[in-house]
């Protein structure tokens, strides 16, 4: 059980170097402690940023200027999108979203309440909402992040016999460093995948999914290499 909990720490799932929220996430345990701070965590950020990199676009809002933003997306602040990140067509980001280096936030993609570390990519039909997605992970096209239960009650993280209960009402799911998850599939509230592993196509992922793993679509899971 102590293995379990550890695995699910924010130094086990994420390089703390590729995020400007390294500052926020390294003061919790957890990664999900972090997910009620993370607007006023950016407004603080953006009154840093320097003016020659960023561009102030409205309230609370910083773009990188060499950041590629379409006319047709609608951002809402407080939001940070982060160097040389493309965010395309009708993206629809709701606040408190901070977008790093590097990361492509696809058409029709809509944000809310989350860390995007460095060159993590959401390209087509994705909704990730009061998660984080670490470095160069990966969300195929329609898949989601579920981020509240049916019967609104907080949200536990559950892996194997171990139990967290986050506090949390809305909680989406956290995707380590190269985490990599398959088209269509649904992380429901709580998730976490560990870093390099990989979620297939047209799954349902509940709990935690251990670093270095395959989850199959009959929730069978493998090691890689295995």
């Amino acid at each position: 059980m102590a293995e379990e909990m550890k695995a699910l720490r924010t130094e086990n799932l994420f390089d703390l170097k590729e995020s400007a929220a390294a500052e926020l996430l390294r003061e919790h345990t957890y990664p999900w402690e972090a997910l009620p701070l993370i607007g006023d965590f950016i407004r603080k950020l953006g009154e840093t940023l320097s003016p020659e990199e960023y561009e102030k676009r409205g309230e609370d809002i910083w773009i990188a200027r060499d950041a590629v933003v379409y006319d047709s997306v609608y951002i809402k602040g407080p939001c940070v999108i982060g160097r040389r990140t493309e965010v395309r067509h009708c993206a629809f980001i709701r606040g408190n979203a901070l977008v790093g280096d590097d990361c492509v936030i696809g058409n029709s993609v809509e944000l809310k309440n989350v860390i995007i570390f460095n060159n993590a990519e959401v390209p087509h039909y994705n909704y990730v909402g009061d998660s984080i997605l670490g470095f160069h992970a990966h969300m195929g096209a329609g898949s989601i992040t579920s981020n509240i239960k049916a019967d609104r009650k907080n949200v536990i993280v559950r892996a194997e016999e171990s139990a967290i209960e986050t506090g949390l009402r809305k909680f989406g799911a956290m995707l380590g460093d190269h985490a990599e998850i398959g088209c269509n599939a649904v992380l429901n509230p709580g998730t976490v995948v560990g870093r390099n592993s990989n979620v297939y196509p047209v799954t349902c992922v509940r709990g935690f999914v251990p670093e270095n793993s395959i989850l199959k679509n009959d929730l069978t899971l493998v090691e890689k290499g295995s």
